[in-house]
């Protein structure tokens, strides 16, 4: 089988389309032409950046001597509430974090969905905030382990990442006064201590 020959233009091929180029004209958006005086070429659009980081010269095998940028991740749900304001007594919130405060009530979320969860858990915190109870426990789990993780980070635990949204916007908002982890007696990082604010 024998290959084709690449097709070329031929020579009346060619001045045809030199005229049609010439009869073109650019399609710019409206008000374009002011900003560019005609004959000016624009500069080509550089990313906006903060960061300039430089490679230095290396050699294949050998022991990287600067450290990389790195990813700007946002920070995790435990960084979040450990840096929130404190909005109870500082005393008593010294005593819950360190384990010492007993939860008067529970919930466990396991296994649910959100469809489910979130429901439930506002029954749960309603219920115990007219019941007069102030530290109530929460308990989501970790989260599990994925097998396949792909090309997009999944979040792992999506109720550990979703259960504070919702004890911070309504209607849990108005009862809720302070979230946080849970000490390890008590859960750990698979649980929240949730303080309610007192019955008026």
């Amino acid at each position: 089988m024998s290959r084709r020959k690449p097709r070329t233009l031929s020579a009346e091929d060619r001045k045809l389309w030199s005229a049609v180029t010439r009869t073109v004209k650019v399609n710019r958006p409206h008000g374009f032409e002011d900003e560019e005086p005609h004959g000016v070429k624009a500069a080509p659009l550089e990313p906006k950046t903060n960061q300039h980081f430089e490679v230095s010269d290396f050699r294949i095998g050998d022991t990287a001597t600067t450290r990389s940028p790195g990813s700007q991740l946002a920070p995790s749900v435990s960084e979040r509430l450990a840096h929130m304001p404190v909005r109870m007594d500082h005393g008593t919130h010294k005593k819950m974090l360190r384990g010492k405060l007993k939860p008067e009530a529970r919930i466990d979320l396991h296994g649910m969905t959100l469809a489910q969860a979130h429901p439930a858990l506002t029954r749960f915190i309603l219920s115990a905030h007219d019941s007069g109870k102030r530290l109530v426990l929460v308990i989501t789990g970790k989260g599990k382990d994925r097998d396949d993780q792909g090309p997009i980070p999944i979040r792992r635990g999506v109720l550990k990442h979703q259960v504070p949204n919702w004890l911070h916007t309504p209607p849990l908002g108005r009862v809720v006064l302070d979230v946080r982890e849970a000490h390890f007696r008590h859960g750990g990082t698979g649980a929240y201590y949730v303080y309610l604010s007192r019955v008026r």
